[in-house]
């Protein structure tokens, strides 16, 4: 917005240089009326255009997927962070708004004046105009098709203004006046907005001397120099008495017409108009290798823990600061460019689900492959849109979810009913949840131009969630088809659902049991070295005292676990002062005699690592599992998160 406010009044101020250097003087009144009404509305149009012709050549084409296909903002989670609604405005956005208040009310104030005078004054009707004589005034002005007159200046021969008056009614300045006023409302902090009406209006009076000086040029400018005046400080009534002008009316009425040749001038707008468009076509190709906010890896898609970490401090840090920012993490083949997003509660989930303010594009030559995604570029694809995918974002029609017929933004009720759905239908993998795996899961599938649900495709980090993934997306129901230019067309859509597993304590403190950590111990590693079962293919699980009757064993073993970490959860004080938070990796086993044994750990800080220990150590005599009949150790490995809140 910033960018698009300072673009406008480098071009208004570019228009008025050239107005006033080579139109000014000249004597086309009606054409620069036109320059100036018609140059202001292009300056503010100009920034939003674009011609294809015009635009750089990128060297190497990168596909950029929408944002709409990654809806990182839009992701299911189990745990689910709460974000605050209340209404929170920016500094400038203030100063903003605060103007255009006090703005709106200076034009109030201003109608308000008008109406008093109106109301002051004898008002007398005539065919074409309306009279409003005001007591003891000397004013001359006219407001829309009424002509305020002072009694002193009626006493006088007052036919010449009433004739200039009646210019202005005819050729309707005041709505000129008008729309500049209310520019004046919304862009009171554009200085050029003012300059525009000001020369605006000396334009009308000159337009109206001219009609009126046809018959008697003389006599009006002996009208200008004799007459006293009395002025009214409003800005968009059109003033015959006003003393910045009266010079400039009455050079201009002494001036020879211009010649008809000079309207060439008006030219210059061609090659200027020209050389916008060329700048607001351009598209930048920055080198983002020597910007001091790009990070440069060797894989985008697989960080070591350096990367991830330098990463995320610097995006944490940038999220935090006021204004535009970008970040930029790129490859040899791809780039994800991260920014302020223009949605104040836009956020992607960072490293455990932590929320950054940002918003996120990614360039690349080959991450497209991973889902499949037609190649074509994609204003190609909307332009044949008959046979082909046409994205979710721009086609004309967008599917109709069940339920959404009569929605007043069938986008936005289909976005909503996609996320009921998944919510409705979710069920974490009972196996997933045993082996603590987590993550994201991209899926991307097709609405058919008959509505069904195909060519569903998906990407995670374990076969067991892509599988649950698949289900929930195979289960959406039957749709009314997207349309482009009127014919039934596929629409591909995708959407990335977050498997996470969470709990909170007593304290507040976030507990999460969870393994998508690449320090955690290896689980083939650790099972090649001890003989004991996996909790997961064990055909009867440890039982968890108090579990001794449900109905499911390993279920409520693994509440059990989630309860007993949550209970005796303590926070390490000397970890809280040095502000020492992560990750810690446990594997233990449950001896043939249910006994707690061959505990192991791993974790970023000394006392982190002690605390999960000490955990571990509570935990309760158990009934041990069982396989073939027979008693046998089982292995069970959980994470465990000390954050700060």
């Amino acid at each position: 917005m910033i960018q698009y406010i300072l673009e406008c009044i480098a071009f208004q101020l570019v228009f008025l240089l050239v107005y006033d250097l080579f139109l000014k003087k000249e004597t086309f009144f009606q054409w620069n009326r036109a320059y100036l009404i018609g140059t202001y509305l292009i300056s503010l149009v100009l920034p939003w255009v674009k011609i294809e012709a015009l635009k750089t050549q990128v060297p190497e084409r990168l596909y950029a997927y929408p944002e709409e296909w990654w809806n990182m903002n839009n992701t299911p989670e189990v745990a689910v962070v709460a974000r605050d609604t209340s209404l929170n405005l920016s500094w400038p956005a203030i100063v903003f708004v605060v103007g255009i208040i006090v703005s709106l009310v200076l034009f109030t104030y201003k109608l308000g004046q008008l109406y008093a005078l109106r109301k002051s004054g004898e008002v007398q009707y005539f065919t074409h105009f309306t009279k409003v004589v005001l007591k003891n005034s000397d004013a001359a002005f006219s407001f829309f098709k009424s002509i305020f007159l002072g009694d002193r200046v009626i006493q006088k021969d007052h036919q010449n203004i009433i004739e200039h008056e009646l210019v202005h009614i005819r050729q309707k300045h005041t709505y000129d006046l008008l729309f500049f006023e209310l520019m004046r409302i919304f862009s009171w902090f554009n200085p050029l907005v003012y300059v525009y009406q000001n020369r605006l209006s000396e334009l009308h009076e000159f337009i109206a001397d001219a009609e009126v000086a046809k018959h008697e040029r003389t006599k009006h400018c002996e009208l200008l120099l004799s007459q006293a005046f009395q002025s009214q400080n409003i800005s968009f009534i059109n003033q015959f008495f006003k003393s910045s002008l009266i010079k400039k009316r009455i050079v201009m009425l002494q001036k020879a017409k211009s010649k008809k040749i000079w309207k060439l001038k008006y030219l210059a707008l061609v090659p200027m108009l020209f050389g916008i468009l060329f700048y607001t076509s351009c598209e930048r190709d920055l080198d983002e290798t020597n910007s001091a906010n790009t990070i440069e890896v060797s894989n985008v898609e697989s960080l070591s823990a350096e990367e991830e970490q330098n990463f995320y401090v610097r995006l944490l840090d940038l999220s935090k600061q006021g204004g535009e920012w970008n970040l930029v993490l790129k490859d040899g083949n791809s780039t994800i460019t991260f920014t302020h997003p223009v949605n104040e509660y836009s956020y992607i989930s960072g490293p455990n689900g932590v929320p950054i303010k940002a918003a996120m594009q990614i360039n690349s030559k080959v991450l497209a492959s991973d889902f499949d995604i037609f190649e074509q570029d994609l204003k190609s694809v909307i332009i044949n849109g008959n046979g082909v995918d046409v994205p979710f974002t721009v086609v004309d029609e967008v599917p109709i979810f069940p339920g959404c017929e009569n929605a007043s933004d069938p986008r936005a009720c289909f976005q909503q009913s996609i996320q009921k759905h998944i919510s409705k239908n979710f069920r974490y993998p009972e196996q997933a949840q045993t082996q603590g795996i987590e993550g994201r899961v991209s899926v991307m599938f097709t609405i058919a131009e008959d509505g069904s649900i195909v060519n569903i495709r998906k990407r995670g980090p374990h076969q067991l969630l892509e599988e649950e993934t698949e289900r929930i997306i195979a289960r959406l129901p039957q749709m009314k088809p997207g349309k482009q230019k009127g014919q039934a067309v596929r629409v591909p859509f995708s959407i990335p659902i977050t498997f996470k597993l969470s709990q909170t304590n007593a304290l507040g403190a976030n507990v999460e049991m969870s393994t998508n950590n690449p320090q955690r111990m290896s689980m083939d590693e650790v099972m090649a070295n001890i003989n004991v079962m996996p909790f997961a293919t064990v055909e009867k699980a440890p039982v968890f005292p108090g579990c001794e009757n449900a109905s499911d064993s390993k279920e409520c073993f693994k509440q059990s676990l989630y309860k007993h970490v949550g209970k005796h959860f303590r926070y390490p004080e000397d970890a809280q002062a040095r502000g020492i938070q992560g990750r810690v990796a446990l594997m233990f086993t449950i001896a043939e005699d249910g006994s707690i044994q061959s505990i192991r750990y791993r974790g970023p800080d000394a006392s982190l690592e002690e605390e999960a220990l000490r955990i571990i150590k509570k935990l309760p005599q158990m009934q041990p599992a069982q396989n073939g009949g027979k008693n046998v150790a089982v292995a069970y490995s959980i994470p465990i998160n000390f954050k700060l809140q």
